[in-house]
Formats: C-alpha cells, sequence, structure tokens
C-alpha cells in the first residue's frame, strides 16, 4: 500500500514523527480487509496488538511517497505474526515485526479457517 507523507505526519522539521509509521503499518493490514471486500472486524472479533518490535531505519520526509509491503511469518490457531516494512523506492526505512491476536469480548479466541486461507493466500 502507498501512503503519501502529509505535514500532520511529520515533526517540526518534516520528518515522520515515529508512531507515524505505526500508522503506516496498521492502515495497510486494514487495506488488506478492505482491498479484498472483506472486514477487519470479523463476527464479532477483531486482531489486537500483543507485541511490537520496531525498527527505524531512515527517515521518511514531508511529500514522500512510501510503500508498506507485508509478510506473514507464523500463523497460529488465535494469532500470526507479521513483518511490516516501509519503502521509499528501493530503500527500507522502517521495518517491524508485530504479534496480532485474534479477540471476542476481550478473550484469545481460535481465527476461523476462512481467515487463515484468506491470510496464507496473500502472505505465502
Amino acid at each position: 500500500m502507498k501512503i503519501r507523507v502529509y505535514y500532520d505526519d511529520t515533526d517540526a522539521g518534516g520528518v515522520v514523527y515515529h508512531s507515524n509509521y505505526l500508522k503506516f503499518c496498521e492502515r495497510a493490514r486494514s487495506e488488506i480487509f478492505f482491498s479484498n471486500g472483506r472486514s477487519p472486524a470479523i463476527d464479532g472479533g477483531h486482531f489486537v496488538v500483543k507485541h511490537i518490535e520496531a525498527d527505524f531505519i531512515k527517515p521518511a520526509k514531508l511529500g514522500d511517497l512510501v510503500e508498506v509491503k507485508g509478510k506473514l511469518l507464523e500463523l497460529k490457531n488465535a494469532s500470526l505474526t507479521l513483518e511490516q516494512s516501509v519503502w521509499l523506492d528501493s530503500v527500507k526505512l522502517f521495518s517491524m515485526t508485530s504479534i496480532l491476536a485474534f479477540v471476542k469480548e476481550g478473550k484469545p479466541t481460535r481465527i476461523d479457517d476462512d481467515t487463515k486461507t484468506f491470510f496464507t493466500s496473500l502472505f505465502l
């Protein structure tokens, strides 16, 4: 997914503020569902971030058109691990690994087979 960097994404120096890389990745995860005619809310459940590890490699700047790429690293019964990265052309700017848990009513819940197939068809 491509994202243009706007003023509100940057700090006073025109560099993307660190937390906005997380927002870019969140938007890309949601867009995976929306662009395939699905909702990230699945039968009363949804994915929540359980853990994130992030590396800020190079800054994106005001006006840049960056691209968020993703890779499924692991798919378990009630969670998945994604690697997402933000690129400017062929230069990696940011990388993160996140564990997303599927929950219903605040409790971890098994991911249904249709959603598992959806993820594996997109990422593997």
